[in-house]
């Protein structure tokens, strides 16, 4: 795979894994697989290749942070049902013999086999392996006005950003003179129907109602969260009588809920339909959209949709031991006959198969292809209730709630955090939310 440049690769490669090897120095003719993303997907790929990976090779993980973040959980820390941190893990605690970088890559040559990337300052690595791990960001251009006028939920810094301004919202209401303000500062608005947009409308709902008994002078009625989705159900990826209770249960909560609407763009405090529907709301809340990271959309490898195209292995048809998986990826499910959807649940199967595709392929034996069926989809809906299929078998109510969290604490890293998040949400059963506002001010700003 390596073909140009190798010698200036080696020399400039060694210095840095000298620097790096201070438990014992690595030998020279050690080769390295590169996995890039430290979310779900690349953390669980490490985990299983440094139980089967042989001894000569080193196994670096860059990231741009140095922690895993279970995505599922951040509309609960929208509705401070759980702290920040329950949702995070450090990656150090999780990997031992993965070498790991908090780094931003910048570019990928495919011909050297070299990474370069930057910190404080400019590095590079090379690569024998390279998978593709690093998921997706937010798509904030995909519509006007959706940059400058919602809130984008991709990230912890999102969610706590949504929950203060939630708490803003509720502070300023209390003490506006003029009624019309103070509900249209009370209105919320949620784009997206799919997991993300149903379990924060279904989170800020029960945030609303409970934090409304310290705000006075804000009527539980004026609060108002609106639920937009461009199809014909919500929660499309569970079958349509889950659809339907979901749809019932927030009907009574009076959370609207808007099908066959698209935005078509985004003001102030306000949703334009293309319908020509206007939706007024001091907060808007996205939940749709994701784009690659900008070393990938740079890259010539094959893509669609922006994301890289795999073979049914997980290979890219361009290089020798070159892969990717995960959201950044359209990896083949000879199961259903089309690309797996992004769900953490995927990416942990494809984390098996593709760490022993990339042993076989370093000890030239034949690869496999991906096929999964999953195992169920859950949701939570709020009002500790959820809806779930599980081995084809539908729940719903506080049945559905009881197994949901019983499979996401289960899958939550760290048995700290399980432990953690355990008691966080049995606290939560008996006492108020949070209404502090975590604004993190330093002693020197303004």
């Amino acid at each position: 795979m390596m073909s140009q440049g190798q010698g200036a690769v080696n020399c400039a490669t060694q210095g840095v894994i000298e620097r790096e090897g201070q438990a014992g120095k690595i030998p020279n003719a050690a080769k390295n697989l590169v996995i890039i993303g430290g979310g779900f997907a690349g953390v669980a790929l490490a985990k299983r290749l440094e139980k089967t990976m042989p001894k000569e090779w080193e196994i670096y993980l860059l990231s741009k942070t140095n922690f895993i973040t279970y995505n599922p959980l951040l509309p609960e820390v929208i509705g401070a049902s759980i702290l920040p941190g329950h949702v995070q893990a450090p990656v150090r605690l999780m990997l031992k013999r993965t070498r790991i970088r908090m780094v931003t890559v910048d570019s990928i040559d495919y011909q050297a086999g070299v990474i370069h990337y930057h910190n404080d300052q400019q590095g590079s690595l090379k690569f024998d392996q390279l998978v593709h791990a690093s998921g997706v960001q937010a798509n904030m251009d995909m519509l006007p006005g959706l940059r400058e006028h919602t809130l984008p939920l991709k990230t912890v810094g999102d969610a706590l950003h949504i929950r203060n301004q939630v708490i803003e919202r509720l502070e300023q209401a209390t003490i506006h003179p003029d009624d019309a303000r103070r509900r249209e500062l009370t209105s919320f608005v949620i784009l997206g129907g799919g997991f993300s947009g149903v379990e924060t409308a279904g989170e800020l709902e029960d945030f609303l109602r409970s934090a409304q008994r310290y705000y006075k002078n804000v009527d539980i009625e004026d609060c108002t969260v609106t639920l937009i989705h461009g199809t014909d159900r919500i929660l499309p990826e569970l079958p349509a009588k889950l659809s339907a209770k979901t749809l019932d249960n927030f009907t009574k909560r009076n959370i609207k809920v808007m099908l066959n609407e698209r935005a078509e763009r985004l003001e102030k405090e306000q949703v334009i339909l293309k319908s020509g529907k206007v939706i007024h709301g001091a907060t808007i809340i996205c939940t749709i959209g994701t784009t690659p990271n900008a070393f990938i959309k740079t890259t010539l490898l094959p893509s669609e949709r922006g994301k890289l195209v795999t073979r049914p292995d997980m290979s890219i048809d361009a290089f020798s031991g070159l892969w990717a998986m995960g959201d950044c990826a359209l990896v083949p499910n000879r199961q259903s006959a089309g690309p797996c959807p992004p769900t953490a649940q995927f990416a942990n199967q494809q984390a098996k198969v593709l760490a022993k595709n990339i042993v076989a392929n370093i000890n030239h034996k034949p690869t496999i292809e991906f096929s999964y069926k999953p195992l169920g989809m859950l949701a939570s809906i709020g009002h500790n209730k959820a809806v779930a299929q599980i081995f084809g078998m539908q729940f719903s109510g506080i049945i559905g709630f009881m197994m949901w969290r019983g499979v996401y604490l289960l899958k939550v890293p760290t048995v700290a955090r399980k432990v953690r998040l355990f008691l966080e949400w049995n606290w939560a059963m008996f006492f108020p939310p949070d209404i502090a506002h975590l604004g993190f001010k330093r002693s020197s700003d303004d």
